[in-house]
Order: structure tokens, then C-alpha cells, then sequence
């Protein structure tokens, strides 16, 4: 089901909701999931599954792809989709680097970045006024 970003004062419709709390929950996961002990510093599973050369990386670009067509089916237009795709491009191309890309995805966090993006979008256009 395609939707658009409900206008002000427009019930939510149940699926995007849960659409929406589903890639939120995918993005924390793969994300900000665990914490250092003694430090706020945060990772997910992104940069563990990096670890597997090649085969890693594409799961985890796939996860991606998965955060980007779903805000896709939630309305985000063209151009947040482009600003999406290139955060997680720079994820991928530099998670391709051993050990600087691990780095990189725990302080980077492209998926909790790309929700975060679109939720602010939604933000925007149901409360045009703040």
C-alpha cells in the first residue's frame, strides 16, 4: 500500500504507523542497539554484521534499501529519498573499509540518520505552522 505523509489534522492511517514504528525499530536495532560499558557510545548491529567481508555488507545495505523503500511507501518525495540514499551509500562505500568503516558505522549511523530525516519530514508537514 503507497501512502502519502498525512496533512494536519488527518487521522494516521494504522499501517503507516505501524510502517513507520517498523523501520524505527529496524534502524535502532542496526544501530544504536548496544552500548560501551563506562561510555554513552552507542552501535548496532550494522557494524558487527560488517565484520563478515562482502557478505555482511550486503546484508546490511539491504536493510538499508528496505529503511529507503518504505519511506518511499510512506510519501517521502524525490528528494528526500535522493538525501536518504546518499547517506547510506557513503555508509556502504565506506563500511567496505576494514576496521575505518566499522568505526565509521558506529558514529555515522546511517539508518537511525535516514528515519530520523523522514520523521522530522512528517513533523514538517502535519505541523506546517512550527
Amino acid at each position: 500500500m503507497q501512502f502519502k505523509i498525512p496533512e494536519p489534522n488527518e487521522p494516521v492511517h494504522p499501517e503507516y504507523a505501524r510502517l513507520l514504528d517498523e523501520i524505527d525499530r529496524l534502524a535502532e536495532t542496526l544501530d544504536r542497539r548496544f552500548r560501551i560499558p563506562l561510555t554513552n557510545v552507542r552501535f548496532g548491529w550494522d557494524p558487527v554484521i560488517g565484520f563478515v567481508p562482502i557478505a555482511g555488507d550486503l546484508v546490511t545495505a539491504t536493510l538499508a534499501i528496505k529503511i529507503i523503500l518504505a519511506a518511499r511507501r510512506l510519501g517521502a518525495d524525490k528528494a528526500l529519498i535522493r538525501r536518504m540514499a546518499v547517506n547510506s551509500a557513503t555508509d556502504i562505500a565506506i563500511g567496505l573499509v576494514p576496521i575505518i568503516g566499522t568505526l565509521f558505522d558506529i558514529f555515522y549511523r546511517s539508518n537511525v540518520r535516514n528515519v530520523e530525516t523522514l520523521k522530522d519530514e512528517i513533523r514538517r508537514r502535519r505541523n506546517p505552522a512550527a
